[in-house]
């Protein structure tokens, strides 16, 4: 019985299996190179194969960290993070200090850390219960450090609420 050459050729052939299985987690979202060449590393690629999948990827721009840092500074941006926290993801993912600060220098325009920060603690004291002020703005500052947000700024959001 005979399979087709061209399925069975990506099955056995490592790079076709390695280039697969990077373009499926491309296909979910974009990626940092150390991020794919992680998974890579998980799924037992020999470090030559994970180089030529990296390189030929990075060659037709299917990876780039820099469109990926400014797609990830947007998402959280959205998701009202600081740049505190964003920055500290990004470098968890492998990206340079120039291409963090980069994508975080862009995202400025149109965005003020100081107003994200003002509209999360009022939304975040609408949903304590009646609580003694003090305690009560405790747990806003807490809660705008794990979100990312400068501890300058978080202080004076918290001394105007």
């Amino acid at each position: 019985m005979k399979e087709k050459s061209g399925k069975r050729s990506a099955l056995v052939n490592p790079l076709g299996k390695a280039k697969a299985y990077a373009f499926l987690l491309l296909k979910f979202r974009l990626r940092s190179e150390k991020e794919l060449a992680m998974r890579l590393r998980r799924k037992k690629f020999p470090e030559n194969i994970i180089a030529r999948v990296i390189g030929s990827l990075k060659d037709k721009n299917f990876l780039d960290d820099r469109v990926f840092a400014q797609a990830w500074v947007k998402s959280r941006i959205n998701s009202s993070y600081g740049p505190v926290r964003i920055r500290e993801e990004l470098r968890l993912k492998g990206l340079d200090d120039q291409a963090i600060e980069d994508s975080l220098n862009q995202i400025k325009t149109g965005y003020t850390e100081k107003e994200a920060a003002i509209r999360l603690a009022k939304q975040k004291l609408a949903k304590q219960n009646p609580l003694k002020p003090q305690k009560a703005k405790a747990r806003v500052y807490a809660y705008l450090m794990r979100r990312g947000f400068n501890p300058e700024i978080i202080n004076e959001v918290v001394k105007e609420s």
